[in-house]
């Protein structure tokens, strides 16, 4: 009976484990106050400042009120306070700071300050973020400014206790360009053949059968795909607890300093009803933060997100004519070419263009529907006219995971909690299966309307279309302000735009080179790094001191009372008419000139853009210059304790050209002699350099795309025009007076390559010249007939034929070719200082 016994002792031990789940830190309640009740006393506050006095006013006090209710009844009161006290803490730091996603459809996180998008104005359902019948844990994800968002998980760790917070774990599995490094690993192949094979996946699924990699490693690769590799952390993902969380699940130290990671990742946390506060880093925020201080420091212009004007038609024609290069979420090849097609002409426009772009619309049929309603080509209709309501904002399109919610309320007499339930079954992993189970209440609801047979199939259909896409428009929206936001920038601040980008890189779509030769084509001056005058980071600087000595900067555009339309209007005057919605007609001179403010302001690239320097380096530098000036090279090592390579990498960018009045060659000549405090001093050791030829334009441009992956002065391909002209190879600004349907040749740099799960096995690249950007669209027998060079040429001849839709050019490739076949030593020489962005 010992077997028969062990099962009854089993069943006596066993427990729940989800029981241990431990209460939310009560930190900051005031005595005498439930968390409930202090909760109330925070929202009312935030209602006074947000609602009070508005047209809104008596609508988002019946909100507020519904929606406290339910964070009572699911005793959610905690979890708010502490995300409120989280953002208010890095307000009160001056970190930018927005709370997204579902979180944006509640009025209570509008008024908490912790969501900027006011979802009582834009009819935002808050079942789509928390429901009375939704047994989880509330989630709101807050963005950050990426380069400071150490000191906020820091600030949690410190108030909270390190045993009462830890980071979420995230279980890495493979995917196939690490499987078949791995599986070559494993099989005893070197390093380099294992980086080699690794290098020719291109895919994120599986294993690339045209790679030329042996088939046990594919095999073993094949293998391993889908399998964890390693534990990581969830990026900003905290846990925290009221009593110590190890007695729940264990910690242990991260390799990152500071951090103390949680052993189960975000599901095995989610099951146990531990309560994830979601606190992530956002590389447009810390760029928006860095041109609104430029702006600041040289303009004595004060902004911030909420002061900028709202709704100013010229950043509406700058994003017309896709002038979006280095603007947050419509900066893709895929966005530039949609714009100019869809024409935005107010916010909600932004919040359709990001959302409609994305894998699942795309493959969901949403995208060409709303195109040709957009452009007038097919009228705008709805499946029944009660859906009217919901789908007009979207032009009959259903887009939007909300409006799944309000086709169901509307068609399927669905309760909200219920749209909910609907919302959520479409977003699962078994999205469809769960949208059957509520097949019948819908249909049973629109044979209440008349709809029955064929049309209640078709709406049904389109329903079920929401499983495999649908975008929150809370997320949409909160993005879009974002977007208004560096359009806006962009057009008044290109430069300190500019040097904000660089600040916060590496971040968005494009690179350091391509980002400064857009600034450059729109008229701003960009210089090389120096010794004397650069800042550890990019920056502006006057481009005549002398001139500008004395005058005061116009501080007055800066104030918050500047002329503001109302978002709230132009929203209005969007949903009513979507005809005529551009006054800007494609290939028309660029109208930004007259809209800069910083036009008397070049940018100065920082001392980090140096190959291997970095910021922490460049501090070093910057601080040493502060205390005197450097008198020579071995001045500037000792004080600032640099190893030849930095010397060596700084000789070769030119930066001791102003201090020194040293050539790059002679400075790379004295870059071996350095000198620290801990060695002899004053002994005179370097060996002056003979006599060096200096460097021609080609080879100052070459060592400014090794030094710092930027030339200033110009484009390559500057230097390669009259060669390119010679074989009628024309700029890629000149393709406009080519018609439509011309087979020509163009070059580039390659600085892309895409190929969406969604194009069918289409692949994108991106060339760039002097002039401009194409985007050359590689049908899949094209790239398989030229894979080698697709793959690894650096510059590129295409032959193609033109496309162009609604002002928007392509290039179809016919044939693929290397710069080397008319140019073989600017070639090779861009080969070697040139990498493009692929396959992200």
């Amino acid at each position: 009976g010992a077997v028969a016994r062990s099962v009854e002792i089993a069943e006596a031990c066993a427990f729940d484990l989800q029981k241990a789940k431990p209460a939310l830190p009560k930190r900051g309640i005031p005595a005498g106050l439930t968390p409930m009740q202090y909760l109330r006393e925070l929202t009312e506050r935030g209602f006074q400042a947000t609602y009070a006095g508005t047209d809104l006013e008596q609508r988002a006090r019946e909100v507020i009120a519904k929606e406290l209710a339910t964070i009572e009844e699911k005793d959610f009161a905690g979890y708010f306070i502490i995300v409120h006290d989280i953002v208010q803490h890095a307000k009160k730091l001056g970190i930018l700071c927005q709370g997204r996603g579902s979180a944006a459809s509640s009025a209570v996180c509008h008024a908490l300050g912790i969501t900027a998008i006011d979802p009582v104005f834009y009819g935002l359902p808050f079942e789509r973020f928390l429901s009375k019948h939704r047994d989880e844990e509330p989630d709101i994800d807050v963005d950050f400014d990426s380069d400071r968002r150490e000191e906020i998980i820091q600030w949690v760790y410190d108030t909270y206790g390190r045993h009462n917070a830890a980071q979420v774990a995230n279980v890495i599995s493979y995917r196939p360009r690490m499987a078949v490094r791995d599986a070559a690993k494993a099989l005893g192949y070197s390093p380099g053949q294992q980086d080699a094979w690794a290098k020719q996946i291109h895919g994120w699924t599986d294993v690339d059968a045209e790679a030329d990699i042996p088939e046990p490693v594919r095999r073993l690769a094949e293998s391993l795909l889908g399998a964890p590799r390693h534990l990581g952390i969830h990026s900003g993902g905290m846990i925290l607890t009221e009593r110590p969380i190890g007695e729940v699940v264990p910690i242990e130290r991260a390799r990152m300093d500071r951090r103390t990671v949680l052993q189960w990742d975000k599901d095995a946390c989610e099951y146990m009803g531990l309560v994830k506060f979601d606190l992530l880093g956002l590389g447009m925020l810390a760029a928006l933060d860095h041109m609104m201080k430029i702006v600041g420091h040289h303009l004595g212009e004060r902004w911030e997100l909420d002061t900028i004007p709202k709704e100013e038609p010229a950043v509406y024609d700058l994003l017309c004519r896709a002038d979006s290069i280095g603007v947050f979420q419509v900066e893709s090849r895929a966005q530039i070419g949609t714009l100019p097609r869809l024409q935005p002409r107010c916010f909600y426009d932004l919040a359709i263009e990001i959302a409609l772009i994305r894998p699942g619309p795309i493959q969901g049929g949403a995208v060409h529907p709303y195109v040709r309603r957009a452009t007038g080509r097919d009228d705008v209709t709805y499946p029944h006219p009660d859906l009217e309501p919901v789908l007009e904002r979207t032009l009959g399109v259903p887009l939007f995971q909300e409006q799944l919610m309000d086709m169901g309320r509307e068609l399927g007499g669905f309760s909200a909690d219920e749209a909910d339930l609907l919302r959520r079954a479409m977003g699962s992993k078994r999205g469809i299966e769960r949208i059957e189970s509520l097949r019948d209440q819908l249909y049973r609801g629109m044979a209440k309307r008349g709809l029955i047979g064929d049309e209640a199939d078709a709406i049904y259909t389109q329903i079920l279309s929401f499983a495999n896409f649908g975008f929150a428009e809370s997320h949409a929206l909160s993005f879009a302000k974002l977007v208004y936001a560096s359009s806006w920038l962009k057009l008044h601040y290109p430069g300190a735009f500019l040097a904000g980008l660089l600040r916060a890189q590496p971040m968005g779509f494009y690179s350091s080179q391509s980002l400064v030769q857009d600034a450059r084509r729109h008229g701003v001056e960009v210089r090389r790094p120096s010794l004397v005058h650069s800042g550890a980071m990019a920056d502006l600087e006057p481009l005549d001191s002398g001139k500008l000595a004395g005058e005061e900067p116009d501080r007055g555009v800066g104030s918050a009372s500047a002329s503001q339309s109302s978002e709230e209007d132009s929203r209005e005057a969007c949903l009513r008419d979507h005809s005529g919605r551009t006054d800007w007609v494609p290939g028309t001179p660029d109208p930004t000139p007259e809209h800069r403010r910083d036009g008397q302001y070049a940018v100065r690239l920082g001392l980090d853009s140096v190959r291997g320097i970095g910021k922490e380096v460049a501090e070093r530098i910057v601080a040493a210059r502060a205390q005197r000036p450097f008198t020579d090279q071995l001045d500037l090592s000792r004080r600032a304790e640099l190893e030849p390579r930095h010397l060596e990498a700084l000789a070769t960018a030119g930066v001791f050209e102003d201090a020194f009045g040293q050539g790059r060659r002679e400075a790379l000549w004295a870059a071996g002699w350095t000198e620290r405090d801990d060695q002899i001093e004053g002994v005179d050791i370097a060996v002056p350099a003979p006599q060096l030829p200096a460097m021609d334009d080609v080879q100052l441009m070459l060592s400014d795309l090794w030094a710092t992956g930027v030339t200033p002065d110009g484009h390559p391909f500057g230097h390669v025009r009259e060669r390119l002209r010679s074989y009628g190879i024309p700029a890629i600004a000149d393709l406009p007076r080519y018609g439509a349907g011309r087979v020509l040749t163009v070059a580039g740099f390659v600085t892309h390559r895409q190929r969406p799960g969604t194009a069918g096995g289409v692949t994108f690249l991106n060339l760039e010249d002097e002039t401009g950007m194409l985007n050359v669209v590689c049908l899949s027998d094209v790239w398989k007939r030229h894979r080698k060079i697709a793959t690894s040429a650096a510059a590129m001849l295409v032959e193609g034929r033109l496309e162009r839709v609604d002002g928007v050019t392509n290039l179809v490739a016919l044939r693929l070719g290397s710069l080397e076949q008319i140019h073989p030593e600017a070639a090779r020489a861009l080969a070697a200082r040139h990498r493009s962005r692929d396959f992200r």
